[in-house]
């Protein structure tokens, strides 16, 4: 079992290293979301940059890594405590990828994909909460951190099991948007 485990969360660390926002700006003839916009290779960036089309296939497939890397863990029989980790490493994948000199992405829809297998009580609340947000102040990152902030408290509420993890998610996403912060403070962020 425990190299079942070992392969799974490298597994899900590669996963997570496929950075979609790169293969689809490619696709689409688009600057490199890398170093365009925001500089960050994530739906948002890629909306700025080429529009609605190319940054809801980013946000499909971001979402993807993270639920297909919950998911399969948890059909292999991986303890719930080993969801959380697989769900931490495909994050830290999309943050960190090894196929991109460990440049990535902040993990948000990675991070809610890997939600989604774990209750969609869960799913609709921090959906809700980032529409909400969003509409009243049109700040992506804002949206993002405020429904990160709220995750655990949301997990605790409907699936306690997994408060700790999806607490780890978020101080990690937290940690990736310490610039979007600086410039919300600032009142220099973009909206959208």
């Amino acid at each position: 079992m425990e190299i079942t485990i070992m392969l799974t969360i490298l597994a899900a660390y590669v996963l997570g290293s496929c950075t979609s926002a790169v293969f689809i700006a490619k696709v689409f003839q688009l600057p490199d979301p890398r170093s365009t916009g925001s500089a960050n290779p994530g739906a948002t960036n890629v909306f700025r940059i080429g529009g609605k089309i190319p940054a809801i296939i980013v946000l499909v497939l971001d979402l993807l890594k993270g639920s297909i890397a919950v998911y399969s863990a948890h059909e292999l029989g991986l303890s719930d405590a080993w969801l959380g980790i697989v769900a931490i490493a495909v994050c830290l994948g999309h943050m960190y990828p090894i196929f991109y000199h460990f440049s990535g992405g902040k993990g948000v829809a990675t991070a809610f994909g890997g939600l989604l297998p774990l209750g969609f009580n869960i799913i609709v609340t921090l959906t809700m909460v980032w529409i909400i947000t969003y509409r009243l102040f049109r700040y992506s990152s804002l949206a993002a951190l405020v429904t990160v902030g709220i995750a655990p408290l949301a997990t605790y509420f409907f699936n306690p099991k997994y408060t700790l993890a999806v607490s780890m998610l978020a101080v990690l996403i937290m940690w990736r948007h310490q610039h979007n912060i600086t410039r919300l403070l600032q009142g220099s962020e973009p909206k959208v």
